[in-house]
């Protein structure tokens, strides 16, 4: 009893330990905890999403889904062959041009009227505190943070390992002018290096005005936060982004639910809506969209054109890598929704409309 007594005191001391690395970040504290717990979407030592979401879903739990991620997984949840990407050189970008380069997942960078936005960006090779799991996708990991341009704002939508990644926030530092991000996210940024100046944070309808006459709104989203064992301290967020020329709707991570219909009634429509598609599963549909439900969204946004993300390069849930992008695409097709799906690094210019090929399909992956 002695010895298992010892064990458990040194097992807990060395989780602890391990808890304090600079990629789990700082939770907020002092004031800044005070100014969270008067949100009014703050109850219960938590933020909460409009609609009632539970985790789990169709009678899942802990236990059954831990077993599906043992047991259930595609054969093909990873590609079976590198996926084919384009290198750009970000930094000769021609300024006056709108366009958009995606770098896998939910990363991307933005350049509008001259401004440039990076969103999530997840850059390490891995989405987790630990540099050996949620390794990336051969082929799809081809930017390193020293590949970006100067940043003129840094968008983080919220705190997850596959949206906020402490390596990749702090080599761009040095680069980033200004960050604009969900309440508490902060937090995390400062313990890394940021200037609490230069990090602005909001809550759902918040409007934060930049120069050049843009506009971010703060919108809702259907998911959940956290980098520890603590859940939703932190908030996270859908972002509605005005430019002189253009509207963008930057889904982040969200569940389906009413708020799409919402946001489409008070700010669509949207020249382009950028959604989640993909790590969904019918087990925690709560808070991934199925891709049927990414359609329906970008409907009820009122979207000109889909762009479908959180794919192709991270293998978080057990569907077959490309089931995502192939469904959507069909119900895309079924729904007359115009869509786009760039290869990792090509450059998408948001004034002219080109027509992608299927990319996916040269993988050699089924669609199973």
């Amino acid at each position: 009893m002695l010895y298992a007594g010892v064990f458990i005191v040194l097992f807990i001391i060395a989780v602890w330990a391990f808890m304090q690395l600079p990629q789990f970040g700082r939770k907020p504290g002092g004031e800044h905890l005070a100014a969270l717990r008067n949100a009014p979407n703050y109850s219960n030592g938590a933020f909460q999403n409009i609609m009632h979401t539970p985790p789990f879903t169709n009678g899942a739990n802990f236990f059954s889904v831990s077993r599906k991620f043992f047991f259930g997984k595609s054969p093909l949840v990873r590609p079976p062959a590198p996926i084919p990407s384009v290198k750009t050189d970000l930094r000769t970008l021609d300024r006056d041009k709108d366009l958009i380069v995606w770098f896998g997942h939910s990363s991307y960078l933005l350049q509008l009227s001259g401004t440039r936005f990076l969103i999530d960006p997840v850059l390490a090779g891995h989405a987790s505190p630990v540099s050996t799991s949620t390794r990336a996708f051969p082929g799809s990991d081809i930017y390193r943070p020293e590949d970006m341009p100067d940043i003129d704002v840094l968008i983080i939508t919220h705190d997850h390992y596959d949206h906020l990644d402490h390596k990749t926030v702090s080599a761009l530092r040095p680069r980033v002018g200004r960050v604009i991000t969900s309440m508490g996210v902060g937090a995390h940024l400062q313990r890394w290096g940021y200037r609490k100046d230069t990090i602005t944070e909001g809550n759902w309808g918040d409007v934060v005005s930049l120069p050049g006459g843009f506009a971010l709104t703060f919108a809702p989203a259907r998911h959940f936060s956290g980098r520890g064992f603590k859940r939703n301290g932190t908030l996270w967020s859908s972002v509605v982004l005005q430019s002189p020329l253009h509207k963008l709707y930057l889904g982040g991570d969200s569940g389906y639910g009413t708020h799409f219909k919402e946001i489409g009634a008070q700010h669509g429509p949207f020249d382009l809506a950028i959604l989640e598609n993909g790590q969904y599963n019918e087990s925690w549909q709560n808070i991934h969209m199925m891709p049927e439900e990414v359609v329906q969204a970008a409907t009820e946004l009122g979207a000109r054109t889909l762009f479908p993300v959180h794919w192709a390069k991270f293998a978080l849930s057990l569907h077959a890598w490309d089931d995502s992008i192939t469904r959507v695409v069909a119900e895309a097709r079924r729904k007359r929704m115009p869509l786009i799906h760039p290869r990792i690094g090509q450059v998408v210019l948001l004034n002219e409309t080109e027509q992608h090929p299927e990319w996916w399909k040269e993988v050699g992956a089924s669609n199973a």
